[in-house]
């Protein structure tokens, strides 16, 4: 038994050390949580440059452009200045860094930078994944301008808490649909074999 070797230990091969699974089944989530957090740190720094926030703050106005048109169509009133949208009573909600969901996209797309798919999937999953965040955004924008004229108390609720969980929530879960798409098409062999 001495001169045997276990099946799954690394072995030579051409004089080059081979990785048995075990060692792979290590190596892939820490490369998947090292490349994460690169993309992460990266993205965030992007978001701070003075280019970027300048594209950022015209992102956010359009935001409330659109939710100004979205409450006129379903027959509410409402005022859009710039960043700010203002309800007739006077109250007003302004959408500031980090309200129009750019820091919980940037979550998403590091995760499915990260994560080993092809090119193609990633980009039709970061921008699938990109419009779920927006949608449900413009829905926090919007409920929170009504939530506001009523309670100051629930309006900080969902603003700091509620709001905040729900859109990571959404990001999360639309990596795990997007990873479930991935690993199945991934798992279906190719037609041409």
């Amino acid at each position: 038994m001495q001169g045997r070797s276990r099946p799954n230990a690394a072995r030579a091969v051409d004089g080059k050390p081979t990785i048995d699974r075990a060692q792979r089944g290590v190596a892939r989530p820490a490369r998947f949580a090292i490349a994460f957090a690169l993309c992460l740190v990266t993205g965030t720094g992007l978001l701070l440059l003075p280019q970027v926030q300048s594209v950022d703050r015209q992102f956010s106005r359009l935001l409330v452009t659109f939710s100004h048109g979205l409450i006129h169509i379903c027959g509410g009133k409402a005022n859009a200045e710039s960043t700010i949208l203002r309800a007739p009573s006077g109250f007003a909600i302004v959408m500031e860094d980090g309200c129009n969901g750019a820091s919980v996209t940037i979550l998403l797309w590091a995760a499915m930078l990260a994560f080993p798919a092809s090119w193609t999937m990633k980009v039709l999953g970061m921008l699938s994944g990109s419009l779920a965040i927006q949608i449900l955004n413009m829905a926090r924008f919007i409920s929170l301008f009504y939530i506001g004229q009523y309670s100051r108390n629930w309006f900080d609720f969902a603003h700091e808490y509620l709001w905040e969980t729900l859109l990571i929530l959404d990001a999360m879960v639309v990596f795990w649909l997007w990873v479930t798409r991935v690993s199945r098409i991934s798992a279906v062999p190719d037609a041409r074999d």
